[in-house]
């Protein structure tokens, strides 16, 4: 063991329950504490600082103290990661801002349509632990690409999942830094642009000095953190409005009021007819695309290479596979409360908001709308005077709130609905440090992923297989810092909302990936020129299709056979047909029709499946020409047959032997 990490990390890692335990007791401590001052009269910023300043103060110092500069330590944590607290970090890596930030917008948004999300992304984790996990963790390697370069021999097959690893990572690493920047806008008072920078700051600390080890401990911590600040305030309202602190079981009780509240709007004309009901099925997305969705989040969750990383800490094979069941209960504990948070946001806003005349919209309501985040009659809730002047300019208002006057962004219902429900503001800030954990927990895998990527299967494996294991940590943590920096760049740029970045991830590593790490596994006859032809293909065909749909659906609708483009929200079309007719006519003239911004409103295409679903095309296409190309060429040699067969075996060591 290294002296950097025998200075700290031995006795951290020696002492797991005591360390986290305690760490907890103080966490709790700290929101008292928090509490006590906001009666005491602090202003809120300051106690907003506190909550942002410590939470990332405290996920520094366990980066510090287990620091480390072995190469096993950097890239597995040395393999010595316990299935439970591994278990926590996985739940930590996996529920990002779109799970904490994002989720309970969409069910908030989508209303039944949104379990979609929750299916699939609590679905994907059987996959893992049947398909993956444990023969991945089996085979011994470092990273998804060093697994494809060892089952399928040479560079190629490891370059082809490099370059879809930073495809998907850096798409959900965009997403995470977007949350950060949503968080520290609102709480910190900064700008959107600056605020994400600074969310990177927060990021890096924890990831760049201690590599996948210190990665893992801070995201113990995080979990933590971002598993509290989610329950109290649902817990809270459930308590508040049932008298049962299980919000779970008052679910039901809060989707029947909120029933009959859209009942009542449709019925005093607060709301139109055809007002999207809560719990109706297939409102949003059609069967077909609801099940299509749920397929690719389920296999994109077994795909992505910063989750898989996780199982190749653990000391054992065994150990893999109960870590995957820890995950999973750590996670279910977020999404089993995902949907009652939606519903007990929604009755709130109901309750509180619609049917009032605008004179008595509550603080916060301006507080979000100064941002942009929420919208009454079409325009930015900035104050009194504009909503007043933009319901004005609608022919026939009454100056009361209507159900469809009313617009709030997906990724902030979460971190305002403390707000909303009217609850002490030390809940909004906890529940502002839980969605910042969520947020850099997973960035941290991500970036780490991405790193790794780039230094041990490109520039060690490939550029210089010579390389000291110093210069090796030294290249890995300036590609962190690039990559990092370059995500923090593209998030500023607000691309699109957090769901759909981070349902573009899961498509394009299902595409690309699902096919050569499964049939790696449990088909001997699958060839390296099989794979590499799959990859490609599959990822070819996923990102193909989700950028056309997405950018340019005109050229789908005149080239490539796509159907005719609607919001599956609205039904509206999503292209103007005249507008389109135009610019088919005279392209070089004309700019192209106008899209529908609302990021949810997925584009259609072939078969009508909404692009957020596009490993639909791309993973078929991957698993038939690999098995085809697999076919037509040499099967691999018997010692790697045998070798996939031992893979296979969940008794013994790890097959291959590691070079430190």
């Amino acid at each position: 063991m290294s002296n950097s990490s025998s200075g700290g990390g031995g006795d951290f890692t020696s002492n797991l329950g005591r360390i986290y335990a305690l760490y907890t007791g103080g966490f709790f401590g700290f929101i008292i504490l928090v509490g006590i001052l906001e009666q005491l009269g602090v202003q809120q910023k300051y106690l907003g600082y506190m909550f942002m300043g410590l939470t990332i103060l405290v996920y520094a110092f366990i980066g510090v103290v287990t620091r480390t500069s072995e190469v096993s330590e950097y890239y597995v944590a040395g393999r010595k990661v316990p299935a439970f607290y591994n278990g926590m970090a996985t739940g930590a890596d996996w529920m990002s801002a779109a799970s904490f930030i994002g989720m309970a917008g969409t069910l908030f948004l989508l209303g039944y349509d949104g379990l979609a999300f929750v299916l699939g992304w609590t679905g994907g984790y059987v996959l893992v632990a049947v398909l993956i996990a444990p023969f991945l963790r089996k085979f011994g390697a470092y990273t998804v690409p060093d697994f494809l370069a060892a089952r399928y021999g040479g560079n190629a097959a490891r370059l082809c999942g490099v370059l879809v690893l930073m495809a998907c990572s850096f798409t959900y690493v965009v997403a995470q830094i977007f949350g950060t920047g949503l968080i520290a806008q609102r709480f910190l008072g900064m700008n959107f642009e600056l605020a994400c920078f600074v969310g990177l700051a927060g990021i890096l600390v924890c990831s760049m000095l201690g590599g996948m080890k210190a990665v893992t401990w801070t995201q113990v911590a995080q979990y933590i953190v971002l598993i509290v600040a989610y329950l109290i305030p649902v817990v809270w309202m459930s308590a508040n409005k049932f008298g049962l602190p299980v919000p779970q079981l008052t679910y039901g009780q809060a989707l029947e009021q909120i029933a009959t509240l859209e009942q009542s709007f449709i019925k005093n004309g607060l709301a139109p007819a055809t007002m999207k009901i809560h719990d109706a099925p297939f409102t949003s997305y059609s069967p077909a695309n609801y099940f299509w969705l749920i397929f690719c989040l389920m296999v994109g969750t077994a795909s992505l290479p910063h989750v898989l990383m996780r199982y190749f800490t653990t000391p054992s094979v065994r150990e893999a596979r109960v870590s995957v069941a820890w995950s999973l209960l750590f996670i279910f504990i977020l999404y089993f409360t995902a949907p009652a948070y939606a519903a007990f946001s929604k009755l709130e806003v109901y309750s509180t908001l619609i049917g009032k005349p605008l004179a008595d919209m509550p603080q916060w309501v301006f507080n979000w709308g100064k941002l942009g985040l929420v919208t009454i009659c079409g325009k930015s809730a900035s104050s009194l005077a504009d909503i007043t002047a933009a319901c004005q300019a609608i022919a026939g208002h009454a100056g009361v709130l209507r159900w469809q006057d009313f617009g709030i962004n997906t990724d902030v219902v979460v971190i305002s609905t403390p707000e909303i429900a009217g609850l002490p503001y030390v809940i909004t800030g906890l529940v502002a440090a839980g969605g910042l954990a969520a947020a850099l927990s997973t960035a941290d895998g991500l970036l780490l992923a991405l790193a790794n990527a780039l230094s041990h299967d490109v520039y060690y494996k490939i550029i210089n297989p010579n390389a000291p294991t110093k210069q090796r940590l030294i290249i890995s943590r300036m590609l962190l810092v690039v990559v990092a920096v370059l995500a923090a760049w593209t998030a500023s740029t607000r691309p699109t909302d957090i769901v759909a970045m981070v349902a573009w991830a899961f498509s394009l590593a299902a595409g690309g990936l699902f096919p050569a790490l499964v049939l790696g596994v449990w088909w001997k006859r699958a060839t390296s020129q099989g794979a590499i032809a799959g990859i490609l293909a599959g990822f070819g065909v996923t990102l193909f299709y989700l950028v056309i749909t997405r950018y340019w659906p005109h050229l789908g609708v005149q080239y490539f056979g796509m159907a005719s483009l609607l919001n599956p929200v609205s039904g509206a079309p999503l292209i103007d047909a005249a507008a389109m007719a135009q610019h088919l006519a005279n392209p070089a003239v004309t700019d192209g029709p106008v899209l529908a911004s609302n990021p949810l409103a997925s584009r259609v295409g072939w078969f009508n499946i909404n692009n957020i679903s596009s490993a639909a095309f791309g993973l078929p296409v991957g698993m038939v020409v690999m098995y085809v190309v697999s076919k037509m060429t040499p099967e691999p040699s018997k010692e790697l047959q045998e070798f996939i067969d031992n893979c296979r075996r969940p008794k013994g060591q790890t097959l291959m032997v590691e070079k430190v």
